[in-house]
């Protein structure tokens, strides 16, 4: 379904990704592991296109192409078939929860307003929102903010979904109802690539664990091979130092 090799990335001289591989089926549910700085969000963000990368190709369905040199008529197609879950939520402040999930409909994607709205309230529905759907991001809490981020970018349907550290901005208590959303979407079948530092969500919804250091995979895995038999000394340093921190029961 979706395919990367190769991919390259640096700013400057800092050299941030050194040729990473990654291969999706569609229905996986691909969680990024790694300590800060390993390059994971800027991958993420190479494969949407947020970020240029030096080198890489991609296989996408029937789209191939370079990372490097897309056209941007390519970059549309393949912006289409995916949807981008932020760190920091991203709502247009003066928009409600409704109006933010339409947004990309109707401007993006040219979709009439009421078949938006249609579709918009059924992805809000989706992660328990409907009940705030007029409500102002100000409104709402952190976690219902981030919620309504999934919201807008399940509504499209897409072939793919990516999370960049989706709960990394959220106090503590608000951590649960956020995961609690992908985990239902996992179950439906939504094919992911989930950045997080979440082990017991990883180790539960994962149907491959990569675990990245120093721009480059260090190892992959089924969740039971990574969590329970790792291969590489410095994915057990990492799951060491990580799974003595507390873990969020969900």
């Amino acid at each position: 379904m979706l395919k990367v090799t190769n991919v390259h990335k640096a700013f400057g001289s800092n050299k941030i990704l050194k040729g990473v591989d990654l291969e999706v089926k569609k229905g996986d549910v691909v969680v990024i592991l790694g300590p800060s700085g390993s390059g994971k969000t800027t991958f993420l963000r190479c494969l949407d296109f947020m970020e240029s990368a030096d080198q890489g190709e991609m296989e996408f369905d029937a789209i191939k192409t370079s990372l490097r040199h897309a056209h941007k008529k390519t970059i549309l197609d393949v912006r289409r078939k995916t949807g981008f879950v932020f760190q920091n939520f991203n709502l247009f402040n003066n928009k409600t929860a409704l109006e933010n999930v339409m947004e990309g409909l109707v401007t993006a994607r040219k979709i009439p307003k009421a078949k938006a709205k249609e579709i918009a309230e059924r992805a809000l529905q989706k992660v328990g929102l409907l009940d705030r759907k007029d409500f102002y991001p100000s409104q709402l809490s952190g976690g219902q903010q981030q919620r309504v981020g999934i919201a807008r970018a399940i509504a499209p349907n897409p072939d793919v979904v990516f999370f960049d550290e989706p709960t990394s901005a959220l106090d503590p208590e608000l951590v649960g109802e956020v995961l609690s959303a992908i985990k239902e979407l996992a179950r439906e079948g939504m094919t992911m690539i989930v950045v997080t530092h979440e082990m017991s969500f990883a180790e539960e919804v994962a149907s491959q664990v990569v675990f990245m250091d120093g721009g480059v995979v260090v190892e992959k895995g089924t969740a039971k091979e990574i969590f329970n038999n790792p291969k590489e000394e410095r994915t057990r340093q990492f799951l060491q130092r990580t799974l003595k921190r507390v873990e969020y029961v969900i």
